[in-house]
């Protein structure tokens, strides 16, 4: 296992940052392939989701072996690291943390010891009733400060619990107790075994992988797209409340709880990748397609659409389609700027977010700009983007935003801000215009949206739009540090700290 001094890496100026992404996820089990690299390549694929840390748990049949650390799977991983981790069987996880710290501790996989062997496992959602399973654990596990640790250290007691026991076994009988979103990849040393919430409210995916794997192979994985890096064959969704099982007898699936289908609406806004496919709808063709609602719901005089990079680039190609109104790219991002252990200075901290995009002041000067981004949250993201277009000679600064407001918080597993610090919560369309600076902001509509995704109503979770959650959240499962005041760990460093 990997060592890491415990460092915090935090935004450049976390008072703007937005939404924050959930997780990402991948299994793979094929023997005669290099199960490492192809499970560092998934999880690069999936790196957008989490960038606090990223593990690989693999097993060669013998022993589990995980390694984990802080940072993005480039920085955790090389190629003597991926060399050295042999097995025909592993799981990967990139994680931004929803519930507990952002620290080494909380990384994983996770694993426990479990019958003879071992228990790894890597979960992307949020549980809504973790201190109810906490409780279930007897006083010797007790201490876990994530949900996840809870779910293994449930799992691994289960199983030792009698000796014929299996980990599906548990599996079969913990996760119908197991309320939220979850899609989880976990394994012992002989078996891969994927989970779904009954709501799928995240995605979850089936892939085959080819001929080249000597016995055939399987591959899970938070998104289609991780499947497409590594040359798998997308097969189908993991079912809402499925359970699948990979070994070398193949695949078996059971069912643990019935399907009451519940997609999260915010994936198709921002957090998946647009090279995406969640329930058959193409996440890009989603996004423009909103776009296009927007420009009719919306219309304004201007002489130029242009989209904050890289969610609201769908969108505003939609926009200028359906407006007539030429796009263009007026902001160039900066990608290499992501996470650091760097503070800046006060002044720094204040042009933040020109560290990230810089203005293209030849395409914006004197010019009416209709800019398309994919939410705001606090606002203070499009205050200073909006002061930045000005400063570079924008005659007119329009915002259209391509989802609705958000007004509560999100529970299953994406870390919106509170709701009393939700700008949309607490003033009105026309004075967050006044309070970004803009001559003019407008959201699509909920339905308008809903509609792009091509997904019924009543299968998507829409909570942080309309504050209708699918799955009742008790007051005392709320909150991302819940389980380290429970056992008196203090909370995270604020966010201004590294």
């Amino acid at each position: 296992m990997s060592y890491s001094d415990g460092r915090l890496s935090m935004d450049l100026d976390p008072q703007s940052r937005g939404p924050q992404d959930a997780c990402g996820v991948f299994g793979v089990w094929a023997p005669g392939e290099e199960v490492s690299k192809l499970t560092y390549f998934g999880l690069y694929a999936l790196q957008h989701r989490g960038q606090e840390s990223a593990g690989i748990a693999l097993s060669d049949g013998e022993r589990i072996v995980v390694y984990k650390d802080m940072g993005l799977v480039s920085q955790v991983f090389n190629e003597a690291t991926l060399d050295s981790l042999k097995g025909h069987l592993a799981i990967g996880h990139c994680r931004y943390s929803t519930t507990g710290s952002p620290v080494w501790e909380n990384a994983q996989p996770t694993f426990y010891s479990a019958r003879e062997g071992g228990l790894a496992l890597g979960h992307n959602g949020n549980l809504i009733n973790t201190p109810e399973l906490a409780a279930m654990l007897p006083d010797t596990r007790r201490g876990a400060t994530t949900d996840t640790e809870v779910l293994t250290n449930l799992m691994a007691d289960y199983a030792n619990s009698a000796p014929d026991r299996t980990i599906e076994d548990a599996a079969k009988a913990l996760l119908p107790k197991v309320r939220g979103a979850f899609s989880l990849v976990f394994m012992d040393e002989d078996t891969l075994y994927a989970a779904r919430d009954p709501q799928g409210i995240r995605p979850f995916v089936l892939g085959r992988l080819g001929e080249a794997s000597n016995a055939g192979g399987w591959v899970v994985a938070s998104e289609t797209a991780a499947l497409d890096i590594v040359g798998a064959t997308p097969v189908r969704e993991i079912e809402p409340g499925e359970l699948i099982t990979i070994d070398s007898r193949g695949l078996r699936s059971t069912r643990f709880a019935e399907a009451d289908r519940k997609g999260c609406l915010f994936e198709y806004v921002y957090l998946a990748r647009p090279d995406t496919t969640i329930a058959g709808r193409n996440v890009n063709s989603s996004r423009v397609e909103v776009g296009r609602r927007l420009a009719k719901e919306h219309p304004v005089e201007a002489d130029l659409v242009i989209p904050v990079p890289e969610s609201g680039t769908p969108p505003a190609v939609g926009y200028a389609e359906a407006s007539g109104i030429p796009f263009a790219q007026g902001l160039v991002k900066n990608s290499y700027v992501g996470r650091t252990f760097i503070q800046p200075s006060q002044t720094l901290r204040q042009l933040g977010i020109r560290l990230k995009l810089n203005p293209l002041r030849e395409v914006i000067e004197g010019r009416r700009l209709v800019v398309v981004d994919d939410s705001i949250v606090r606002g203070n993201t499009q205050r200073a983007l909006v002061r930045m277009l000005r400063d570079a000679g924008a005659a007119e600064v329009h915002v259209r935003i391509s989802s609705p407001p958000v007004l509560w918080p999100c529970y299953y597993g994406v870390d919106f801000a509170t709701r009393s610090e939700l700008i949309a919560a607490n003033l009105t369309v026309d004075e967050i215009a006044e309070s970004v600076g803009a001559d003019s902001l407008a959201y699509v509509a909920l339905d308008e949206l809903v509609a792009a995704t091509e997904v019924p109503k009543n299968q998507m979770c829409r909570a942080c739009f309309d504050g209708v959650y699918p799955i009742e959240v008790a007051d005392d499962a709320r909150g991302k540090y819940l389980l380290e005041k429970a056992c008196g760990t203090p909370e995270a460093p604020s966010a201004s700290r590294t």
